[in-house]
């Protein structure tokens, strides 16, 4: 799937939106960083930078919200078709039910 976010517009999309999270929850970063057991420069770093191990990043969004999405968003999802004849199947014309001329 093409996407036009780079990979550095989404760790800094990803960072504000995780620290904005914090603020409506009403933490500062030494809170959030010792209920995510994680140090306090590293989130300075990720909430600065966007920089943080995918471990950190798990353990943040499990205090702030945020892990059922992702790992939803990361599902794969079962294609409708499961064999090349069901495919065509889908190309041929459904069979009329009743006429249309008078």
């Amino acid at each position: 799937m093409l996407s036009l976010t780079t990979p550095a517009k989404a760790q800094s999309l990803i960072a504000s939106h995780v620290r904005d999270r914090r603020v409506n929850l009403g933490l500062t970063q030494a809170g959030l960083a010792a209920r995510a057991d994680i140090p306090l420069p590293t989130l300075r770093r990720f909430e600065q930078q966007g920089l943080v191990s995918l471990e950190g990043l798990l353990k943040i969004l499990a205090v702030v919200g945020g892990l059922d999405e992702i790992i939803k968003a990361l599902e794969v999802s079962q294609s409708e078709f499961s064999t090349i004849e069901d495919v065509l199947k889908t190309q041929e014309k459904p069979k009329r039910k009743k006429g249309w001329r008078t």
